[in-house]
């Protein structure tokens, strides 16, 4: 799945055109490597998300193409909040 895709997905943020911009301006690294939006992400990948006011760091725990809101928390670990 593309990571600008499991962004939306999994609700970190809430539209896909702001996780595109994201990735092009970036602020998303997987595994410590900046990504296009287009980038294939898997299990296990650690992904870090920076914005403006701090930033989120978590860990891909499942993916699936669609998922109901109470369910897509269990798609990632938080590993850390700054």
């Amino acid at each position: 799945m593309r990571i600008d895709k499991f962004l939306k997905v999994s609700r970190i943020l809430k539209r896909r055109t702001l996780a595109q911009e994201a990735c092009d301006k970036g602020k998303v690294t997987v595994n410590g490597r900046e990504v296009k939006p287009g980038h294939q992400i898997k299990v296990g990948d650690i992904v870090e998300i920076n914005y403006v006011s701090g930033g989120v760091k978590f860990k891909i725990n499942e993916i699936k193409e669609t998922v109901k809101k109470d369910e897509a928390s269990n798609l990632y670990e938080i590993l850390t909040n700054f």
